[in-house]
């Protein structure tokens, strides 16, 4: 389930541009959460009939949880929304796909270890950043960096999840912090964007794509999935989204792949694969 999670964000990273170039990045995601929240009543629905409802242990636990969770997905999802509109969608993807090296780091706040290979892994995402985007210290790409940065908190997300689907009935609590992010994005958009309704019409196959698959399908399937592996694990596979979203970007947008930006990513991908090789794990 992870894989088709991966496959279907990395499609969404051209879906994402293609939308933003005629609406903004609070009124796109506010809409695509916004459907993503309601495919899911449905799916409960169905759920509800054909199988007992499974009581939330601690029902404040679950709002307070879903709201936070929410509120993270609103913070890197507008973040990356908005680096989106400066940079390709091979880059965003790829820069996205950092959120695998962050992981773990977070992962210290449950007390884990970071070993020598998500060191070198660093190093090698780090040099396949600079090839593929050409960010450097004096003169950093706007788009390139607000996606960087919403990677660590696509992080924390990855994290939290880890933590809370166990608990919770995973399509139900995906609802939850869908509609949360939703809620917050639409605020954002009233409040700093003009809402165009002629641009959200001519969005409509990317908003759509975005919010049935990518936000309905593809982060519920991550919750599931999540109820059974460890966040490290999860983030290794859903970073194979930078491959799609690479190939995306060429097949959809005829953007280009330089030698340059193929060695940045056979760099990244190296350093994504070998910061989670378990062989190299310490017991």
């Amino acid at each position: 389930m992870l894989m088709i999670a991966a496959i279907i964000w990395g499609f969404a990273f051209v879906a994402q541009r293609s939308g933003m170039m005629h609406t903004s990045p609070f009124v796109f995601n506010g809409i695509r959460f916004l459907l993503g929240a309601l495919f899911l009543i449905p799916v409960l629905m169905v759920r509800r009939s054909k199988e007992p409802v499974k009581d939330d242990a601690n029902r404040k636990h679950f709002w307070l949880g879903g709201i936070l969770t929410g509120t993270v997905l609103f913070i890197a999802a507008s973040l990356q929304q908005i680096g989106m509109v400066y940079t390709t969608a091979g880059n965003g993807g790829f820069i996205t796909s950092l959120y695998v090296i962050i992981v773990p780091f977070i992962g210290l706040l449950w007390n884990r270890n970071i070993n020598i290979q998500t060191w070198v892994g660093v190093v090698l995402a780090t040099a396949g950043l600079y090839f593929l985007s050409g960010i450097n210290i004096a003169s950093p790409k706007s788009g390139d960096l607000l996606v960087l940065i919403s990677a660590f908190f696509f992080a924390l997300h990855v994290q939290i999840i880890g933590q809370l689907a166990p608990k919770f009935n995973p399509v139900k609590f995906s609802a939850v912090q869908f509609a949360v992010c939703s809620l917050f994005s639409l605020i954002g958009a009233v409040l700093t964007e003009d809402l165009n309704p002629k641009g959200i019409t001519n969005a409509a196959i990317p908003i759509l794509y975005s919010g049935i698959m990518s936000v309905g399908v593809a982060y519920t399937l991550q919750t599931i999935s999540q109820q059974r592996a460890n966040p490290t694990h999860a983030a290794m596979i859903l970073s194979t989204e930078s491959v799609f979203a690479l190939l995306g970007g060429w097949l959809i947008l005829s953007e280009d792949i330089t030698p340059k930006g193929l060695l940045g990513c056979m760099l990244m991908f190296a350093g994504i694969v070998l910061s989670q090789l378990k062989k190299f794990q310490k017991a």
